[in-house]
């Protein structure tokens, strides 16, 4: 039975506000970077140099490898970076983005857990990630994430999954690029409190779009400060109940994006009014299908690419007056959407 019969997950926001990248922003007000892929994701190979024939073989064609190999694989006709030790040791290490326990069952009161790093990579998104020794299957839905959120990540693998990392990152690369602002509906004051990086990590899971900010901004109408009078810090000890709280505060009619269908799929939405992308993850490490998406905005057409399921396009699409919704009947890990 498809995934829309058996979960719901509402996930977004309403008339969300976005992020402008190229406008000086005033003294309250930070200039954020848009999301684009600029390096991205990048396989990155210690094994050495005798394993050439099997990165060739893999379709590997640019990767990154400890600094003094790098010239040997450039004459090997690689695109070699090259990584000194005292670089590696500055990046931010990530987990292993999956599903904790078991996702294929239902529970009224208890959601899938998922390992995933959108917070990290929305908190620090101009940081140097690493996901550090991935389990065999993993690599192609760190490398989806890392691209989704547009931030710079090597991928330390193993040859057991160097033909799906290679794929992956060569139909991520494919995708026609887009530099948009990023969507959000409220702000997060990162005070460097003890609960705010778990509060990040469960708006995000809920895709509860939101912008980290240094201080409230008067034209977003919910601006979170946790030890503020509307959000002392004990209200964030259970920060899935606070997460709840928010939603329940935006209301689900006022959410730029929600996704139906299921509780394991995280989503991200770009756009500057005229164009939109949507970006969604699935963490449950198997197909997803009969997902659909609803987004807030003049948009009056839309179109679907899932890497690795050629030929899905948007189904049952419904076009209303600021609302666009549609179906993805199948997506693997990474399925994108571009509006117009």
């Amino acid at each position: 039975m498809k995934l829309a019969i058996a979960l719901l997950l509402l996930c977004g926001l309403s008339g969300g506000q976005a992020i402008q990248p190229s406008v000086k922003a005033a003294a309250s007000e930070p200039e954020v970077a848009s999301v684009s892929s600029s390096t991205g994701p990048l396989i990155y190979w210690t094994a050495g140099i005798s394993m050439v024939e099997d990165v060739r073989k893999a379709g590997v064609v640019e990767l990154a490898v400890p600094a003094t190999e790098a010239a040997q694989w450039q004459k090997a006709g690689f695109k070699a970076r090259g990584i000194a030790e005292t670089d590696l040791a500055k990046l931010q290490r990530v987990a292993v983005p999956r599903l904790a326990g078991r996702g294929n069952v239902a529970s009224a009161t208890r959601r899938p857990w998922i390992d995933a790093n959108g917070w990290v990579f929305t908190k620090y998104p101009t940081g140097k990630f690493i996901y550090d020794e991935l389990p065999v299957g993993k690599a192609g839905l760190a490398a989806a994430e890392a691209y989704a959120y547009g931030v710079d990540a090597l991928l330390k693998i193993g040859r057991d999954d160097l033909t799906a990392a290679a794929r992956t990152i060569s139909e991520l690369r494919r995708l026609p690029v887009e530099s948009l602002p990023v969507v959000a509906d409220f702000t997060v004051v990162d005070n460097n409190s003890p609960q705010i990086d778990e509060v990040l990590n469960l708006l995000t899971r809920r895709n509860l779009l939101y912008r980290i900010v240094p201080a409230p901004i008067a034209s977003y109408p919910i601006n979170i400060r946790l030890g503020s009078k509307d959000y002392p810090e004990a209200d964030a000890a259970d920060p899935s109940a606070f997460a709840q709280s928010i939603r329940l505060k935006i209301g689900d009619e006022n959410r730029s994006l929600r996704v139906y269908g299921s509780e394991i799929i995280i989503a991200r939405l770009t756009g500057d009014g005229s164009r939109g992308r949507v970006h969604l993850l699935n963490y449950s490490g198997r197909q997803a299908e009969g997902l659909r998406v609803r987004i807030r905005g003049n948009y009056r057409s839309g179109t679907l690419t899932a890497p690795g399921l050629e030929g899905q396009s948007l189904e049952d699409q419904l076009i209303e007056k600021g609302i666009f919704e549609a179906t993805i009947p199948k997506m693997g890990n990474y399925a994108v959407v571009d509006l117009r």
